[in-house]
């Protein structure tokens, strides 16, 4: 999940070793080569350090004889550091201003040397701290991380009220959880951005068409607020009640700069709003060609009444969204769009009743709906669904076209890089 585990405890370093090593936190390759001893003295250097000597390397005496937090030295520590041993609540608290003020990231050349000799990769951005406490010399650390957990049970109350998050059952293994429902509360807000920003694009790109060419919207302002109330409320609800699935935890940690609105979403949404816009255009433009009827400015102008053209527009025009709001499901590019929507019976509960009562407005709706008083026929409705259902292979087709890209992008980066890389070391330097 791209979090890393620290642990700094009050233990001495072989109990705390032992510990750190039954729980994950150490690995087989934080140990020297050559050795089957799980002790302290194994540790390759920084992996381990005690209270004493992390403060005494972190700290440096100013010309006033004060002590000052050296952040640079602790930039050298802090990658390799894993466990912090005979430590005192004063440790937590200097560990997490120093993550905090961390800048490694933005330097390249120490970030690439990591990675290459001692296969540590740095979070391209400010470290995130979460910091985990139960006593009330714990409560300045947890006040100071970005999140603090503190214990339910066994946690004081000033160490409850410092922190963000409690533990109620003094379960360590709940801050997975938390973090699983707070990258689902991300990639839920996600999710409706994408389905959201599509049907705006169609529909103001249609409406302003439309507007335009005839001097009238072919999506009435009823239509419009039930395309609004399908887009917001309904939506909103039904894509924002997915469970969290352990495929969360195995993406990366999101950059705090990273905007909301990743790059495959844009593709997704201007591919999808894309194919709607063309679709409604067709429609509108040679519709009454294709399908036989009159054109619906036409009939509304001279006839005073509702169109079967402008109704067929604004059917189609909602089953291609309702369609694409199980694409909007996905965000990584997923094949089976329909992968886990049996679990969760609310997001299949609100997409058929939307169906129904789009069925019934179409049929029923009338005047109050802006549609023809007879609806529309059996012909036109497969149509509208097979309008719909399209939506679905265009999803795969956008996934295909946005791999290449990133494919031969990629490698024209890469030559880019190279080439821009020899030209640098050819250049001539003059002497002084």
């Amino acid at each position: 999940a791209g979090i890393d585990v620290r642990l700094v405890t009050g233990d001495s370093p072989n109990t705390a070793v032992s510990i750190a090593y039954q729980a994950g936190v150490l690995k087989a390759f934080h140990f020297t080569d050559n050795t089957n001893e799980k002790i302290s003295i194994n540790l390759k250097p920084n992996v381990l350090m005690e209270g004493k000597v992390f403060r005494r390397k972190v700290y440096r005496i100013d010309d006033d004889g004060n002590k000052e937090f050296d952040q640079t030295a602790f930039d050298k520590i802090w990658p390799h550091l894993r466990v912090l041993a005979r430590s005192s609540p004063d440790d937590k608290l200097t560990l997490a201003h120093g993550l905090n003020q961390s800048t490694l990231f933005i330097e390249k050349a120490a970030c690439r040397k990591l990675k290459t000799e001692d296969n540590i990769d740095v979070f391209p951005d400010r470290q995130v701290v979460a910091m985990t406490g139960d006593g009330t010399n714990d409560a300045p650390a947890l006040k100071r991380a970005d999140i603090g957990f503190a214990m339910g049970i066994a946690g004081t109350q000033i160490a409850k009220d410092a922190a963000d998050i409690i533990l109620l059952d003094d379960n360590f293994a709940s801050i997975v959880t938390a973090a699983k429902w707070g990258r689902n509360v991300y990639a839920s807000i996600q999710k409706f951005l994408q389905f959201q920003l599509t049907v705006n694009i169609s529909a103001v790109t249609t409406a302003l068409v439309g507007s335009f060419a005839y001097a009238k919207s072919p999506l009435a302002a009823i239509q419009l607020l039930w395309v609004n109330l399908l887009m917001d409320a309904l939506a909103s609800l039904a894509l924002a009640s997915e469970p969290p699935t352990d495929a969360l935890l195995k993406r990366d940690p999101v950059n705090r700069s990273k905007s909301i609105i990743t790059r495959r979403m844009w593709g997704n949404m201007l591919g999808q709003s894309g194919y709607q816009i063309v679709v409604i255009m067709v429609l509108l433009f040679a519709g009454p060609q294709m399908f036989g009827f009159e054109p619906g400015h036409e009939v509304e102008r001279n006839e005073n009444k509702n169109s079967v053209h402008y109704t067929f527009i604004f059917n189609a025009f909602v089953w291609m969204q309702l369609f694409n709001e199980i694409n909007s499901r996905s965000l990584e590019g997923e094949i089976n769009v329909f992968r886990g929507i049996h679990r969760n019976p609310l997001f299949c509960g609100i997409l058929f009743t939307t169906a129904v009562l789009q069925v019934i407005i179409v049929q029923f709706g009338g005047k109050a709906m802006h549609v023809d008083d007879d609806g529309l026929s059996a012909y036109l409705w497969g149509v509208s669904l097979a309008i719909g259902v399209v939506s679905l292979p265009i999803q795969q087709v956008i996934n295909i076209i946005y791999a290449l890209f990133n494919r031969y992008y990629g490698i024209w980066r890469e030559r880019k890089r190279v080439k821009e890389g020899r030209r640098q070391s050819t250049r001539h330097i003059d002497n002084p």
